[in-house]
Parts: structure tokens; C-alpha cells; sequence
């Protein structure tokens, strides 16, 4: 039994000698909270950053995405009237008639509201009629971009 005594000794003297050194190292390899909190202030400031950039971009998609849809509709109708001789009566006749696969959704209302214009279109003195002669967005807000209001696009 001295011997199984002798041996635990000296092993808890070992694990004394070896614990504090391998402590040391593990407390030098660790950060500080101010350091910490240093690079996490730098994460959120470059988070804020770019969460603005996601925004602007967001933003710039959707008007891009208006003026196109509001080409395409302008096109049909444009179609629609030389084809027919005669304006359409709404946009749902744009889609009836194939001019159109459906009428879009306005990014900006995220609706398929859009306010249509309607005038008295000739095209030949025989024939005359009132029909959509424009499209624009139904939205009050003004394009940070443009400086003009989505509705006068």
C-alpha cells in the first residue's frame, strides 16, 4: 500500500507542477471583454452598413420593376389599339385578348390597383372611341431616387 501512496503523491505533485502552466496558457489564449466588445461594435456598425445598402438596393429593384411593368403595359396598350382600332375599355381586356398574361402587381403598393387614364382615341376619322390611353402607379410616395412621385411615372 506505501507504494499505491507513494504513486498518488506523486501524481497530484505532477498534476500541480503541469495544471498551473497549461492555466496560464489557456488564460493568455482567451480575449478580454473590452476586446469583445470591440469587435463586436465593429460587427454592428458594419451590419447597420449594410443593412442601408440592402435597403437602397431593395428600393432601386422595386422602381425598376415599376418602370418595366408600366413599358409593358403601355406597349399593349399601344398594341391592343392598332390591332383593334379602337383603345382597350380596361386592363382585364388586355388579358382577355392576350396582349398581357396577367395584370401586374405595383411594387411600390405591392396591389394590382393602377390608375389608367382614359381618352378619346382616333385612329381614322370612321373610327373613334374612348379608351385607356395611359397607365401609371396608384402610389402617393415620392422615389428617393428620382425626386418625383411614383404616380408620374
Amino acid at each position: 500500500m506505501g507504494h499505491g501512496m507513494r504513486s498518488g503523491e506523486e501524481l497530484m505533485r505532477r498534476l500541480n507542477r503541469v495544471w498551473p502552466r497549461r492555466h496560464r496558457v489557456l488564460a493568455r489564449a482567451g480575449f478580454t471583454v473590452l476586446e469583445l466588445m470591440i469587435v463586436i461594435t465593429i460587427i454592428l456598425i458594419l451590419m447597420a452598413l449594410g443593412a442601408g445598402r440592402y435597403q437602397q438596393s431593395v428600393l432601386r429593384a422595386k422602381e425598376t420593376a415599376l418602370k418595366q411593368d408600366l413599358n409593358v403595359m403601355r406597349k399593349a396598350i399601344d398594341n391592343y389599339t392598332l390591332d383593334k382600332q379602337q383603345a382597350p375599355g380596361s386592363l382585364e381586356e388586355l388579358v382577355s385578348a392576350g396582349y398581357l398574361r396577367e395584370i401586374p402587381t405595383d411594387p411600390i403598393t405591392q396591389r394590382k390597383d393602377w390608375r389608367v387614364v382614359y381618352e378619346d382615341v382616333s385612329l381614322s376619322p370612321e373610327q373613334a372611341g374612348t379608351g385607356i390611353s395611359d397607365v401609371f402607379s396608384t402610389s402617393d410616395k415620392i422615389s428617393p431616387t428620382e425626386k418625383t412621385p411614383y404616380s408620374s411615372w
